[in-house]
């Protein structure tokens, strides 16, 4: 169901929920075990240790580690007791593999700050009072209400706005805030679909309301937001190698035969 397409009485009735009162505990109970909790996926983290060592299957690092044993080997029958050449090249393999490891960890960064931007407490509708709750514990359904300063926990749709307007800079790129309204969006007779930018009568997770106040339902968590489609694409993208490091890469093996 596009939202922005349909009314907020409409959007309520799918949502099988009321825009007063809200869900009921018994409901989203039911619907967070189907749902699950509104954050996004965490992947298993390898250990600094492990990924350390990974970074040492590299051909080229490998020649260059029987390179120093070699050198420490030949030193020793010839009775040589200078090892500067194998403390040279092992200092180059240590400092090499840190700063892979280091480079990993940046590109990981990008993830965790997606994650930081969800909201920590929402002002929730539960049983016919407003409670605060936990972001992660919002289920689709649950009914919300946004004030100047607080993060959007999920993604919603608003059904009713006092000229709230919302920064959307992490989605769209928009700096300017978008001012927020309740009605639906008319589709253009030439149009398949609503630019993201151009729904003002949704909200995302991890935007801001800078303006204004309101209400909102919400319609999508966790990993079906557009902010868990973004971090989705993230930890599936495919690690490819730079045309560097497949010149790199073609070097070390012919060294390595030679």
């Amino acid at each position: 169901m596009r939202e922005y397409l349909s009314t907020s009485a409409e959007v309520l009735s799918a949502q099988e929920t009321d825009a007063t009162a809200g869900l009921t505990s018994a409901e989203a109970a039911s619907r967070a075990a189907k749902f699950g909790p509104n954050k996004l996926k965490e992947e298993e983290k390898t250990p600094l240790w492990i990924r350390f060592f990974q970074q040492m299957a590299d051909p080229m690092v490998i020649m260059l580690i029987a390179a120093a044993a070699i050198s420490a080997v030949t030193g020793a029958i010839q009775g040589e007791v200078d090892f500067a050449d194998v403390i040279i090249i092992m200092t180059v393999v240590i400092i090499n593999s840190a700063l892979g490891v280091i480079q990993e960890a940046k590109s990981e960064e990008a993830l965790a700050a997606l994650q930081e931007m969800s909201a920590a407490q929402s002002k929730v509708m539960r049983d016919g009072k407003l409670v605060m709750l936990h972001s992660s514990e919002l289920v689709p359904g649950d009914v919300i209400l946004l004030e100047a300063g607080d993060s959007v926990p999920a993604d919603c749709r608003v059904i009713e706005s006092a000229s709230m307007k919302i920064e959307e800079a992490a989605l769209t790129g928009e700096s300017v805030p978008v001012e927020k309204h309740a009605e639906a969006i008319e589709l253009a007779a030439d149009a398949d679909d609503v630019p993201l930018g151009d729904r003002k009568n949704m909200c995302y997770m991890g935007s801001t309301v800078v303006y204004g106040r309101g209400r909102a339902v919400v319609v999508a968590t966790g990993m079906d937001t557009e902010m868990g489609k973004i971090a989705g694409a993230l930890s599936d993208a495919k690690e490819e190698l730079t045309p560097l490091q497949v010149k790199l890469d073609e070097l070390s093996h012919i060294l390595t035969k030679l």
